[in-house]
């Protein structure tokens, strides 16, 4: 058998993008190397590489996303994108890859760019009745009435950049007059934001996937978090709990599960995707979704398919055998 050759893509050009590498080497380690050939491919603003074994920088033709290598000249079968944030989770390389022709594992450009953008995402599923926080909306440069957005979604709030993750920028706010200050923290990331009520309930996180045309969806994590809430801090430096599967009810889990299934649908999705919801008195209500979620061992989506049973060498299988059956 003919082996398969991915190039996966990790890195980026947010915060994340030391994140993304983590889970890039992950699916590198994961993939079934009677099946397929593996190379790391990092995407930073310093500029595209296939770094090898050896540590040695190849760099990547845009023209057509080839490289060099010790055997010669690669032009990838595929991709297993892994980066998180821009330019991989926005649509700018779901783009650039559609035109080249490459299949690749997250969605395509309008799907990632709109689920992508947390107010646009939310108003597109809103009006398909998935229960979401009240959420104000603010853009660099505009007037900024902290009395009429707590008018609005009330305290505590969330302040959130629109276009961010890993929760970089966020602050949860208690008093009116951490509201400002807040704003500014996440203008650091993104030049809009959105602000929302803070929801009252347990946090899950639900990983989805389609497999041979078909869609499945993973068991529920519950993430209880030592802090104020699952930040940065939280999500990566051991100070929370992620237990799977969640300690909810059967009817809630069949709930979380059944909506994470019907927003990978709304938004037409494609790979892995994670929801985040709040289960508040027993209704989950829609945080965001992610398109290229973590894939490092201590990440969500890994642990829920080893509690479905399944190797990460299974898993990632699945998602890049999904790109020939197409």
């Amino acid at each position: 058998m003919t082996k398969k050759h991915i190039a996966v893509a990790m890195g980026g050009y947010s915060s994340e993008f030391e994140i993304s590498l983590l889970s890039g080497e992950v699916v590198c380690e994961s993939l079934d190397t009677e099946k397929y050939i593996a190379y790391p491919i990092h995407i930073l603003k310093s500029g595209w590489y296939y770094v090898a074994d050896n540590g040695t920088k190849y760099p990547i033709n845009k023209a057509d996303f080839s490289f060099r290598t010790a055997n010669g000249i690669i032009k990838p079968d595929a991709v297993f994108n892994t980066v998180h944030g821009t330019p991989g989770e926005d649509g700018f390389l779901q783009a650039y890859w559609e035109l080249l022709e490459i299949p690749q594992t997250s969605p395509n450009f309008y799907a990632s760019a709109l689920s992508f953008n947390k107010r646009d995402c939310l108003s597109v599923l809103k009006n398909f009745g998935i229960k979401c926080a009240t959420s104000y909306y603010v853009n660099k440069g505009n007037k900024i009435s902290s009395e009429d957005i707590v008018k609005k979604v009330g305290l505590p709030c969330f302040v959130k950049p629109n276009r961010a993750g890993s929760s970089f920028g966020i602050s949860k706010v208690h008093d009116i007059i951490e509201l400002l200050p807040a704003i500014e923290k996440a203008f650091e990331e993104d030049k809009e934001i959105i602000i929302e009520t803070a929801l009252m309930g347990t946090e899950v996180s639900v990983g989805v996937y389609e497999s041979k045309g078909d869609l499945f969806v993973l068991s529920p994590t519950e993430i209880v978090s030592e802090n104020d809430f699952f930040d940065y801090e939280a999500k990566y430096q051991g100070r929370s709990q992620e237990i799977t599967p969640a300690r909810i009810s059967e009817e809630e889990t069949e709930k979380v599960q059944n909506k994470a299934k019907d927003i990978y649908r709304i938004l037409n999705m494609n790979g892995i995707t994670r929801s985040d919801f709040i289960i508040q008195d027993g209704e989950p209500f829609f945080i965001e979704i992610n398109t290229t979620p973590g894939l490092s061992k201590e990440s969500i989506v890994p642990k829920q398919a080893l509690e479905a049973g399944m190797t990460l060498t299974d898993f990632f299988g699945l998602i890049v055998e999904e790109l020939f059956n197409n």
